[in-house]
């Protein structure tokens, strides 16, 4: 691994995208190369088993393609099997996880809403994370399987997408949360329609830029952090259909990029 190598970085769809873009706020020298696996999406309906099979798949196929660090952009991916992976491969590999921690810091009434999928408030990592915060805050799980369809569709604000989050997000209000966790990487892109929803005074965490100082971090301790004045042109790739994921790009990457053929 050198210094002018990309990062990989990849999710089961376009919610990542949220991640490498904070990586590209804050580490401008460094060039990406970000891989949607839309083709096997949703990780939520396949086995830690078979979501593992698929993280390793794309790891190789990220090696390959000569990244020095990864980044898991994916809650699901990240709670299912990403110690399995960090015990296999040698690299930097960064994971997300909801911002529970920030969130019972943040609350005034000690009540914490979750909006998550399903799949990732079932795994044991969650569980254990939830649990670290229970004595300090009533954490509330709320299961929102419906948002990232609507995500990958572009379905950003529309009618239906504020119908859905609106009878997501009421029940946690209704129990006195002043703060909401967003729980998976695509509800970044609807972060100010819950925020419009939920209404004032409702604290929204998200972790995207704190994702992208712990790869900071490690990149540094590790000195592959890029010493150049700016990195090579961004790669963005997707194991499913090409023309949605470059409609995505176009409405959801705020700098000009173009889905290139695996």
């Amino acid at each position: 691994m050198h210094q002018h190598q990309s990062i990989g970085v990849f999710d089961s769809g376009v919610g990542g995208l949220s991640v490498a873009w904070a990586i590209r706020q804050l580490l401008p020298a460094e060039s990406l190369y970000y891989f949607a696996d839309t083709g096997y999406a949703p990780y939520g309906e396949k086995t830690d088993s078979d979501t593992y099979q698929r993280m390793q798949a794309i790891t190789r196929h990220l090696l390959a393609c000569g990244v020095k660090a990864i980044v898991v952009a994916c809650n699901t991916a990240t709670t299912a099997a990403i110690k399995e992976l960090r015990a296999q491969y040698s690299l930097p590999i960064i994971g997300v996880e909801p911002g529970v921690k920030p969130a019972v810091l943040a609350s005034t009434t000690g009540v914490v809403g979750v909006l998550a999928t399903p799949r990732t408030l079932l795994t044991p990592a969650f569980a254990s994370l939830s649990q670290r915060y229970a004595g300090k805050a009533r954490v509330l799980l709320q299961p929102c399987p419906q948002l990232v369809p609507m995500i990958e569709a572009l379905e950003l604000d529309s009618a239906v997408m504020r119908e859905l989050v609106a009878g997501y997000t009421q029940p946690l209000l209704a129990q006195g949360a002043d703060t909401l966790v967003l729980g998976c990487t695509h509800y970044n892109f609807i972060a100010d329609v819950i925020a419009d929803v939920a209404g004032p005074g409702i604290n929204i965490v998200r972790t995207e830029m704190a994702v992208a100082k712990q790869l900071q971090h490690r990149l540094a301790q590790m000195q592959l952090l890029n010493s150049g004045a700016v990195g090579k042109a961004d790669c963005f790739y997707s194991s499913g259909d090409a023309g949605l994921f470059h409609r995505q790009l176009r409405r959801l990457w705020p700098a000009a990029a173009t889905a290139l053929p695996l």
